[in-house]
């Protein structure tokens, strides 16, 4: 059995079915390149007695030599967030699906369902899109288009920011592509490990929140369109 599990938001937001799961697992790897863990993985692992977690890059998840074991054994790959979110995790079902391995998806709370805090309507987002760490010879601004696609249409954009990517870095690379394209930002939406202890959610413009400290990985922009005035009314709060 190849067991495909989502983790929630934080080190308790597993589900009984995950956690009955990964005690019945005989291999149990974690997937360390999607995210940035905004908890400790070894807090997660002493949890489960007798349970050693295995970190599980890109290349071997890619190659799908994780499914090598399941199937003479139990295997489980533990996901942050929403198991089905990479599109990395949804070829590996397909993959077991082609080699006969039973599988199981157990779904859990992800940034998806935790911006609702924001105030703003989930059936308010457009295409959700994502920010990679400019290179000196890799810098694209594909997030950008889609932030003024769904603009287009009345709908917010959440940028989901890749691993490595400072807040200065991610503000800095906003504010560029937003020049190049001529779009004019107003007020954006900062959302800060989300579903933990340290959550925290700023709106202001960007000028202002350049100069707000103690910004960690993991974090999310939300580039909001027209507001309802429920949204505007809670969004002011913060």
């Amino acid at each position: 059995m190849f067991y495909l599990i989502g983790l929630g938001l934080n080190e308790n937001g597993y589900s009984k079915e995950a956690s009955d799961a990964i005690m019945e697992s005989d291999l149990i790897y974690v997937d360390v390149y999607t995210v940035d863990f905004p908890y400790s993985i070894k807090k997660l692992e002493s949890q489960f007695k007798k349970k050693k977690f295995i970190s599980a890059k890109r290349e071997f998840v890619e190659s799908f030599e994780i499914l090598e074991n399941a199937e003479e054994k139990n295997v489980a790959l533990l996901v942050y967030g929403s198991p089905l979110s990479a599109t990395t995790h949804i070829s590996l079902i397909e993959e077991a699906k082609q080699k006969g391995i039973e599988f199981k998806i157990i779904h859990g709370a992800s940034i998806l369902d935790a911006v609702a805090e924001t105030g703003l309507h989930l059936y308010k987002f457009g295409k959700i899109t994502s920010m990679p760490k400019w290179q000196k010879n890799f810098m694209p601004e594909s997030f950008m288009d889609v932030a003024r696609e769904n603009h287009s249409i009345k709908a917010h954009t959440l940028i989901l920011c890749d691993i490595g990517l400072s807040f200065k870095e991610a503000l800095e690379q906003l504010e560029t592509s937003a020049l190049n394209r001529g779009i004019v930002l107003g007020k954006i939406i900062v959302c800060q490990s989300m579903g933990t202890k340290n959550q925290k959610i700023f709106f202001g413009e960007i000028s202002k929140l350049k100069k707000a400290r103690g910004i960690e990985n993991p974090f999310c922009l939300i580039i909001p369109s027209e507001l309802h005035f429920t949204e505007k009314e809670v969004l002011e709060k913060f």
